[in-house]
C-alpha cells in the first residue's frame, strides 16, 4: 500500500480480478478515486483518474476518421489490455460501439458487428419454395430464425440465412418425396437399387468385391446370400470364392424375373400394401 504510479497512490486492494490480476483502489493527486489492475499500473497505461483528459500527449486523435463502417466520435478513459485508447464510434447502421484504437488502425474492427451478423429482415408473409413465413421466432446460435408453414401443412422453424440462400425450401417433405421418387418403388421394391445391383455396383458394406458374398471367418467359408422384398435367403457356404459367386449369380434370377414382370419401366408408383422402403442386396 502507498505505492505511487504517476498521480495515483494505491490505497487498498479489492476482491476483484481483471485478466487474473489484482484490482486496486487508487487515490489520484486531484482527490479522485479509480479502480485499476496491477498490470495496467505497471505498464503505465493509466497514471491518473482521468483528470488529465482521455488522450495523453503524443497519443493519436482520430476524431471524425472513418474505419470501415465506423466513424470515431470521441476517446474514452477506458484502455485496452495493452493500454490502447478505447474510442466511442458510430456505425453506419446507427449503433454506437466502443473500439480500441489498435483494432481500428489494424482494420480488425470495421463495424458494430452488423457486418458479421446479418441484420434482421422482415420476412413475415414471404414465400420460399414450399414455405410461407408466419412470424419471427427469435435468434439462436447467431442466426435469426422464422416460423414457417409448409405446403404439406407442417410447421417448422428455419434460419434466415437458409431461407435467403434457398438451401431450405420445405419442412423436409420435399426431400423425402424426391428420395422416394428416385428409388422408383414398385410393390415396395426399389427398381433403381435392383438395376444398380445388376449393373455390378457394389453396396457400401461389401468387402468381397461381389454383392451378396462375404467371408465367414468362424467357418472359414465364403457365404452367398440374397435379399429381396425384406427377406434374406441363404444360398450356401463354399471353400472357393468363385463357387459362392456362381451361387449368388444363380440366386439373382429372382431379380431378373421381377424386373421382367414389371417391364423394367421404372414407374414411381408404390403398389405394395405396406408402402415401405426396402433395400435389396
Amino acid at each position: 500500500m502507498g505505492d505511487r504510479f504517476g498521480k495515483l497512490t494505491i490505497e487498498d486492494s479489492t476482491d476483484q480480478r481483471k485478466g487474473g490480476y489484482m484490482v486496486w483502489k487508487c487515490r489520484c493527486d486531484c482527490g479522485g478515486e479509480i479502480l485499476t489492475d496491477t498490470r495496467t499500473l505497471l505498464r503505465g497505461s493509466i497514471r491518473d483518474c482521468g483528470c488529465s483528459g482521455a488522450l495523453r500527449p503524443g497519443q493519436r486523435d482520430i476524431r471524425g476518421e472513418r474505419f470501415g463502417m465506423l466513424i470515431a466520435l470521441e476517446p474514452t478513459r477506458e484502455r485496452g489490455p495493452r493500454g490502447s485508447v478505447v474510442w466511442r464510434c458510430r456505425c453506419d447502421c446507427g449503433r454506437e460501439v466502443l473500439a480500441e484504437l489498435g483494432q481500428l488502425m489494424a482494420g480488425n474492427r470495421k463495424s458494430c458487428g452488423c457486418l458479421s451478423h446479418p441484420p434482421l429482415k422482415d420476412f413475415a408473409g414471404r414465400r420460399f419454395g414450399r414455405l410461407t413465413v408466419l412470424e419471427y421466432a427469435g435468434k439462436e446460435a447467431g442466426m435469426h430464425r422464422w416460423r414457417c408453414t409448409c405446403d404439406c401443412g407442417k410447421e417448422t422453424v428455419v434460419g434466415q440465412t437458409l431461407l435467403q440462400s434457398g438451401k431450405t425450401r420445405s419442412c423436409g417433405c420435399l426431400q423425402a418425396v424426391t428420395y422416394r421418387e428416385n428409388l422408383k418403388l414398385i410393390e415396395g421394391t426399389s427398381v433403381t437399387m435392383l438395376q444398380a445391383v445388376k449393373s455390378g455396383r457394389l453396396i457400401k458394406s461389401n468387402t468381397s468385391g461381389y454383392n451378396g458374398v462375404y467371408y465367414d471367418k468362424r467357418r472359414n467359408r465364403w457365404v452367398a446370400q440374397i435379399t429381396f422384398q425384406g427377406r434374406t435367403k441363404y444360398l450356401g457356404a463354399f471353400r472357393e470364392l468363385e463357387n459362392a459367386v456362381r451361387a449368388r449369380q444363380a440366386g439373382e434370377e429372382i431379380y431378373d424375373e421381377f424386373l421382367e414382370r414389371v417391364g423394367n419401366t421404372g414407374s414411381t408408383e408404390d403398389t405394395s400394401k405396406e408402402g415401405g422402403d426396402r433395400k435389396e442386396g
